[in-house]
């Protein structure tokens, strides 16, 4: 192999490369095409910097190579203004574009924001968004569409040009949701709901994944993403109710066991509150969920009952080991609720209409006991105590 051939031989990998597919430069939506344009942008501001840099590394090391006799050789130079001035201005230039540029368009592609176009040329005009409530699971992705009343497990599919609303949370761990080539990626987090807004404006099959690592089974948890028309996305529904499954919370904790390379699957009925219940976490019977705990929480809590928080329910799947309800014996309470109080907290309108407990401390000795402490003091202490007015010689100075 002559000299040339061997050098030529170390850059046989780059082929590889060639099987590569640049899905980010590549969007099929306008979301991912603004993030593409971002970041072509930012790239070729920072290489106008970079560019020179290496240009002049590589130029420096050749013209002052030991052999060169004829390089200048100035040993005490230690100082130019024209040329400290270039190197800190250029740079300086460059942060306060690629600043400016960010800001804008992190703030124009917030994922919180709803969209304000469909492509460059066309406005969203009067279309509604698409609602899909996404559900992040040891390892599978669940998709439910609250519209339709269907959900899909590791697949998907939305019309092309409608926008879509995701709603996002996790069953377990922190996951992250990406469509690299329809938006931009956004976290799931277990109890918190978070969401993302994205269009497909081309038609096609694209892929969609989990981006941060969530455990043994995180290699095969990605899914498919279809973008249609409104007849192809009208039958991809269609079809889905023809499956004859049904997802109700049951079914759901079963679907919630780590499982890996599940194939996707459709579900015609699902539970209304389902992804309510999911992210307030109690999805099992016998599980107070986090909005009323909040509710009373705001409220002022629920007195001795709500004291200590231990009693456990069974283990169920991914959901670890036995986790607490609330309460000590025989103050176990696990919910309050009647069912159309709880229905309108899973949908975060306000259920508890009993004003505040009054949480004002006690002060001390002759001073008025607060109502509700008040009455569940009476009749465990000596009347005659709580309305002393003068502290006696020797009393206790706190109740």
């Amino acid at each position: 192999m002559t000299h040339i051939g061997k050098r030529l031989f170390w850059l046989a990998p780059i082929l590889v490369l060639a099987g590569c597919e640049a899905v980010v430069l590549s969007p099929a939506g306008d979301i991912a095409a603004r993030q593409a344009t971002l970041l072509v942008q930012s790239t070729l501001l920072m290489l106008i910097i970079i560019v020179p840099v290496m240009a002049l590394i590589v130029w420096f090391a050749w013209r002052y190579r030991a052999r060169n006799r004829a390089a200048s050789y100035r040993p005490d130079w230690d100082h130019s203004t024209k040329l400290e001035l270039v190197i800190w201005a250029i740079p300086l230039l460059i942060i306060i574009c690629l600043g400016a540029l960010t800001w804008v368009g992190t703030h124009l592609l917030d994922p919180y924001r709803p969209l304000d176009r469909i492509s460059e040329d066309r406005p969203v005009g009067d279309r509604t968004p698409l609602r899909v409530q996404v559900v992040a699971m040891d390892w599978k992705w669940l998709f439910i569409y609250p519209g339709q009343g269907v959900a899909t497990v590791n697949q998907m599919a939305v019309p092309v040009d409608r926008p879509v609303q995701f709603t996002l949370t996790s069953a377990s761990v922190m996951n992250a949701f990406y469509i690299p080539a329809m938006a931009g990626m956004i976290y799931a987090m277990p109890g918190m709901q978070t969401t993302l807004h994205g269009v497909f404006n081309e038609a096609g099959e694209y892929q969609g994944l989990a981006s941060n690592y969530s455990g043994a089974g995180f290699s095969g948890m990605r899914f498919r993403a279809h973008a249609l028309d409104d007849a192809g996305f009208d039958a991809w529904i269609a079809e889905a109710r023809a499956s004859g499954q049904d997802l109700d919370r049951t079914r759901y904790l079963e679907l919630e066991k780590p499982s890996e390379n599940v194939p996707p699957m459709a579900f015609a009925n699902v539970d209304p509150q389902l992804f309510p219940r999911v992210v307030n976490m109690c999805v099992e019977d016998g599980r107070m969920c986090m909005a009323e705990m909040m509710a009373y929480d705001a409220k002022g809590g629920l007195g001795l009952p709500g004291a200590a928080n231990v009693a456990a329910l069974p283990d169920t799947g991914a959901r670890g080991t036995p986790r607490p309800v609330l309460g000590l014996p025989p103050f176990q309470v696990t919910g309050i609720c009647n069912a159309e109080d709880e229905t309108r907290m899973l949908a975060g309108l306000p259920a508890l209409q009993a004003g505040p407990r009054d949480l004002s401390p006690l002060r001390g000795q002759g001073l008025a006991q607060p109502g509700q402490v008040r009455d569940w003091l009476a009749p465990h202490l000596n009347p005659n105590r709580l309305t002393q007015t003068a502290p006696q010689p020797g009393a206790d100075q706190n109740l």
